[in-house]
């Protein structure tokens, strides 16, 4: 095990806060100074990092009252009968993010001096073979397994995540957004209450179990951070010593800090099965899903009905104006499913029936001309009579009414050869 805390390069003072207990069956709360191994106590360890923030109005005052608060609630002796039960260690968890909640906030309701400020805050709770993982805000918990890679067991309250939640942020763009320093959740919040979440997560032999400030998850990236555990796995104090330092060279514009602790179970086989988790308990995340939480990512929401009822009554408009102009543009004896003649035709109006007939036509030539009798002859209906008469004005002598060929229906084409009508 091991912690330790970095003022940073920008930041003129720390508002960040940690606390360890290696075993808190004799509520020894020092850092272990050396990399061995110690045997689990029947309470289990616990490890807490807290980022303040308030920066004038004093961040690191907030922080501080909430390691206290938690120091001192784990210190008490109703611990054995807590520890017996899954769901009543979570609820403890809870309720003494809360209290320190409320501690904060009636110390900046009475000191002037301190108004504005809060806290985050995230512990790990090993207990036997599993971890409890309680939080409040950005500070994170991740586990390093040998076989899932590093999986984040906590999930930030940040605008961010509820972007990436949504569905309106790639995850891989999280860590560079412009609020990617806003939070939704904290202590010591002069508005809402803290709402701290809890998880439980199975452990294995050769785990490693960090705890950090967003100085190192905001400038680090999940690989970074994988690749500096599995290079230093076997000494958690150079560890915490190269996260930190990889935290300043990315520009150290925030305080940093970093609590771990590497797991060493004997008697545990790698195909062992997991020990059952309680009903809803979720599992941890791979890698390639940490920036998504360790809940399903949320996919975006479909687009309203209203969308799909206007997009639907478009395409019926559409399909009805198609076929309009299709069966205008047919026919009238085909629109029944009729075949037209292959006869060369003119078509005309019978103004008795008001329907359309086809009228062979006499064989058209360039040199004949028609005589009197034949234009007397030939039937002519009242509502292509003035029309005609148009014509006959402009072109007396022209054998070809043009206004007959006007009429003619796309489908029913006559077969005129351009050189049999005369050019007015």
């Amino acid at each position: 095990m091991a912690a330790g805390t970095n003022v940073g390069l920008i930041r003129q003072n720390n508002e960040d806060n940690f606390v360890v207990c290696p075993d808190l069956t004799t509520s020894d709360w020092k850092i272990p100074q050396v990399s061995d191994y110690k045997d689990l106590g029947e309470y289990g360890a616990l490890l807490v990092v807290a980022d303040g923030m308030g920066g004038a109005n004093a961040g690191e005052v907030a922080s501080a009252i909430a390691v206290e608060t938690i120091q001192e609630a784990f210190s008490q002796d109703h611990l054995k009968e807590i520890i017996l039960d899954d769901n009543a260690v979570q609820e403890f968890m809870k309720e003494v993010v809360k209290a320190a909640d409320s501690r904060i906030f009636e110390k900046s309701k009475k000191d002037s001096n301190t108004r504005g400020m809060g806290t985050t805050v995230v512990m790990a709770w090993i207990l036997g073979k599993r971890v409890y993982v309680c939080w409040c805000g950005d500070s994170r918990c991740y586990m390093l397994n040998k076989h899932k890679g590093l999986v984040r067991l906590s999930k930030d309250h940040s605008y961010v995540q509820e972007l990436i939640d949504r569905g309106e942020l790639d995850p891989d763009l999280a860590m560079n957004h412009p609020y990617s320093n806003v939070i939704t959740r904290c202590l010591g919040d002069m508005e809402n209450r803290a709402i701290p979440d809890t998880r439980i997560f199975q452990l294995h032999n050769g785990d490693t179990i960090l705890l950090c400030s967003d100085g190192l998850s905001g400038l680090c990236s999940d690989l970074q951070i994988l690749d500096l555990l599995i290079k230093h796995r076997d000494n958690a104090e150079d560890c915490k010593n190269e996260l930190i330092s990889a935290a300043l060279n990315e520009g150290g514009h925030d305080n940093v800090t970093v609590a771990l602790c590497n797991i060493e179970i004997p008697s545990d086989k790698e195909d062992e099965e997991d020990e059952a988790l309680p009903q809803g308990t979720l599992p941890p995340v791979p890698l390639s899903e940490t920036l998504k939480t360790d809940e399903p990512f949320r996919q975006q929401k479909p687009p309203k009905r209203g969308f799909w009822k206007g997009a639907l009554v478009f395409i019926v408009m559409v399909a009805i104006a198609f076929l309009t102009v299709k069966w205008l543009r047919t026919p009238p004896d085909n629109q029944m499913g009729e075949v037209v003649p292959t006869d060369t035709t003119d078509t005309v109006i019978n103004p008795e029936k008001e329907e359309f007939h086809n009228v062979i036509t006499t064989e058209i030539t360039e040199t004949k001309e028609e005589t009197p009798e034949q234009k007397t002859e030939e039937t002519i209906p009242t509502q292509a009579t003035e029309v005609k008469e148009d014509v006959k004005d402009t072109t007396p002598a022209e054998p070809i009414k043009t206004s007959s060929v006007d009429m003619i229906k796309p489908d029913s084409a006559v077969n005129v050869q351009p050189d049999s009508i005369k050019q007015n």
